[in-house]
């Protein structure tokens, strides 16, 4: 696809997604303006979704974009780890999930858990969630941090709560490379799911 096209219809996307973006130009215009380079796509990637550094489920320190998104197929849920509702549903949703795309787990497809409460969810208690609901395995990062990091993120991913208990059940799957993001139901099973996120892995033999 065309770099500038690529990048309006990523705007339209991620705007229907819940997430806001501007368009770098608009189709009226799309051809008098010149295509950017991929480098310019990466930092205007990287500047939406941020580089603020979160903390994994191992202590280890990490860059949400560089380290988390960048050339990866992801799907991102949203969680804490005092939550005995939904959040372990989802979260044991998300492992059979996992269990039906093994091979493809970290090249490219990534799973990824943000804490909707980082002031108690602590490294270790992100990895326990995590062991308690057959979940911590390689491809799947936790990931918790300071408040007003996660804050920033989770807004910018469109499913920001101030009542944890009120979180949405919604996750996001995107194809970075391609900036294909879509939302997952929470009623959708396995099946359908693992169905989405091949087919945006199949879009980086067609990009």
């Amino acid at each position: 696809m065309n770099a500038t096209i690529r990048t309006i219809v990523t705007a339209c996307v991620i705007c229907c997604s819940g997430l806001s973006i501007a368009p770098a130009a608009t189709a009226q215009n799309a051809t008098a303006v010149a295509a950017p380079s991929a480098e310019q796509e990466l930092d205007r990637a990287r500047e939406y979704f941020t580089n603020l550094e979160l903390i994994d489920q191992d202590g280890q320190t990490v860059r949400f974009f560089d380290d988390v998104l960048k050339d990866k197929v992801v799907v991102i849920n949203f969680i804490f780890t005092n939550c005995d509702g939904a959040c372990p549903l989802m979260t044991h949703k998300l492992s059979l999930v996992r269990d039906r795309m093994e091979g493809q787990i970290a090249d490219p497809l990534q799973f990824v858990s943000l804490s909707i409460d980082p002031e108690r969810d602590t490294p270790a208690a992100m990895k326990e969630f995590a062991k308690s609901h057959h979940a911590d395995h390689d491809g799947w990062v936790f990931l918790t941090g300071k408040p007003e990091n996660l804050e920033y993120i989770i807004k910018r991913l469109g499913q920001f709560t101030d009542d944890v208990e009120a979180h949405s059940t919604m996750m996001l799957a995107g194809n970075v490379n391609t900036a294909h993001w879509i939302k997952i139901q929470p009623y959708e099973q396995p099946p359908a799911i693992s169905e989405k996120l091949q087919g945006l892995i199949l879009e980086n033999e067609t990009s």
